[in-house]
């Protein structure tokens, strides 16, 4: 059951690569669809007997910037091939999706218990949750689409580190984790974590957009103009970010009830609980400041930004340069 689940992740890891492929090629096709759209159209003129040339073309008024990347919108010039690329990496990330289930549910059945007891598990549950929770986006905002392309990026990165560094045999669980709490604090942080993860990508992306709606041309601005319109990216950042938030306030909550039933006290400044607390207060400072007016929109993605950075540094960062009472990653 162990080498099903990686062999599994594998699999998984390969669908994210299709996708992002499928992604990528619907994102070039959609600059080609504009550049001949915005293209003029050639004048036609009636030649008079004897005098000048007389336009057909009536004056128009200039065009407004160019919208963003619609991916339902097709070339009137034949099939649309990269909605169909777009409509095919869907189902590439849904199959990749799955394949990432059945290899997070083969390692649990193989240890005989939630599968996130160290930090390769941890990071394989994370992206499960945030695979899911991009494909419910993509069905309820199809216009979004083009998103994918940022996402399976960053599915394919975590899932290889992983697969390449994070990687231990399966083990019981050390008996510090063997509670019911175990899984009321994980599963409440896997799942916000997976969230805040997908939350990022129209984070950074609306930091791409609207600098090119601002009329910057180096890179990555220049990547904006195929993105969704920048206030699109605002709102599905902010929708994610206040359904993860009190999830991830509950699972710190969750994990000081069990630190003072495991370790006899609720807050120790542990280097996990530390760096949690300032993930909280980071997030927390960026829906205060969402929700105030007077702040600039580009601060109020900057601090989801950090927000996001602040989790890998506690994921990632804690288990590999400090120790503490949380020093469960399983690796070196």
């Amino acid at each position: 059951m162990s080498t099903l689940s990686d062999n599994l992740l594998v699999f998984a890891i390969l669908g994210y690569l299709v996708a992002m492929i499928l992604h990528a090629s619907e994102y070039s096709l959609a600059g080609k669809r504009r550049a001949a759209a915005a293209a003029p159209a050639e004048e036609r003129v009636l030649v008079g007997a004897g005098g000048p040339p007389v336009s057909t073309e009536s004056p128009v008024a200039p065009a407004p910037p160019s919208a963003p990347a619609d991916p339902e919108s097709a070339d009137p010039a034949g099939p649309d091939l990269g909605t169909r690329l777009g409509g095919w990496a869907v189902y590439a990330t849904g199959l990749a999706v799955l394949l990432h289930l059945g290899a997070a549910a083969t390692r649990g059945l193989a240890a005989g218990r939630m599968p996130w007891g160290n930090m390769y598990e941890f990071v394989l549950a994370v992206t499960l949750v945030g695979g899911i929770a991009w494909l419910a986006v993509m069905v309820r905002m199809p216009k979004l689409r083009l998103l994918g392309l940022p996402l399976t990026v960053v599915q394919i990165l975590l899932l290889g580190f992983a697969g390449l560094v994070l990687y231990t045999q399966i083990s019981p669980l050390v008996p510090a984790l063997q509670s019911y709490w175990f899984v009321i604090h994980v599963t409440s942080v896997v799942t916000a974590s997976g969230l805040l993860l997908v939350g990022f990508v129209p984070a950074a992306m609306f930091l791409v957009r609207d600098g090119y709606d601002k009329g910057r041309v180096r890179f990555p601005y220049t990547l904006g103009a195929r993105l969704p319109r920048a206030e699109a990216l605002e709102r599905l950042t902010f929708g994610l970010h206040a359904f993860a938030f009190p999830l991830f306030t509950f699972g710190v909550a969750a994990g000081a009830v069990w630190a003072e039933a495991a370790w006899g006290r609720y807050w120790g400044w542990d280097p996990k609980e530390t760096w949690a607390f300032i993930s909280w207060v980071v997030y927390a400072g960026y829906l205060h400041a969402r929700s105030t007016p007077s702040v600039n929109r580009r601060v109020v993605m900057w601090i989801a930004v950090l927000g996001f950075l602040t989790m890998l540094m506690n994921l990632f960062g804690v288990n590999f340069f400090f120790t503490g009472l949380h020093s469960y990653a399983g690796v070196e």
